[in-house]
């Protein structure tokens, strides 16, 4: 089984968490483009839906799933998105579409942040390069305090917010906490692509035709 069905398992078991009069948090990228028209296939009503993303915004209005600004909400039920890597502590890196500011935002604002994944994105120890998104204001200071480690993305555009995307590329994923408090501690640092297990509720890999889920908290 590719891949792409394996997304597409996992973001319809996801989908099923979901019920009318729901707000919801809809994440970017691959996994979360079936995840749309699975929710859509449901027929829900009365939902209210935030979007990481302009892409993931519109891809849900063409299937008649209703979004909104996320001004309009305090907090969401259930947000679900995809995730780059998890390792077995359930520890992401995430942003490997450059939406990593919005997606931890969403995250941090639903009583439940569901994963969904193929059976590609669990590893035992982290390998992709962590995410960064940079204020464009004092960029040059930034990145020369980041150091040689942290690179800017070579034709990418600005997120949504104005920020630039970078990525880390240096040592401490064996200790993610670690890393993620000290990029974090840069002023010129808006967001990065570590996500602690405090912010996940469940994950949900395909492996073939099974969903395995894992509950973290």
């Amino acid at each position: 089984m590719s891949a792409d069905d394996e997304k597409r398992l996992a973001a319809e078991a996801a989908a099923e968490l979901v019920e009318s009069g729901m707000t919801v948090g809809l994440g970017t990228g691959s996994t979360v483009a079936h995840l749309l028209p699975a929710l859509a296939r449901r027929g829900l009503t009365d939902l209210r839906c935030v979007a990481t993303s302009p892409a993931t915004a519109e891809q849900a209005r063409g299937l008649g799933i209703p979004v909104e600004d996320f001004d309009s909400l305090d907090r969401l039920d259930i947000a679900i998105d995809g995730t780059d890597e998890v390792i077995p502590e359930g520890w992401l890196i995430k942003g490997g579409g450059g939406a990593h500011l919005r997606e931890k935002i969403v995250a941090a604002a639903a009583d439940r942040f569901v994963v969904i994944a193929d059976s590609s994105k669990p590893v035992e120890k982290f390998t992709w390069p962590v995410p960064l998104e940079l204020f464009a204001f004092g960029l040059a200071s930034t990145l020369a305090r980041l150091g040689p480690d942290v690179s800017l993305r070579p034709g990418t555009p600005p997120s949504p917010d104005g920020g630039l995307i970078a990525d880390y590329r240096g040592p401490g994923l064996d200790d993610p906490a670690t890393l993620a408090a000290r990029l974090e501690a840069d002023a010129g640092v808006a967001a990065q692509g570590l996500f602690p297990p405090a912010l996940v509720s469940d994950i949900f890999i395909a492996r073939g035709t099974d969903v395995e889920r894992t509950t973290i908290g």
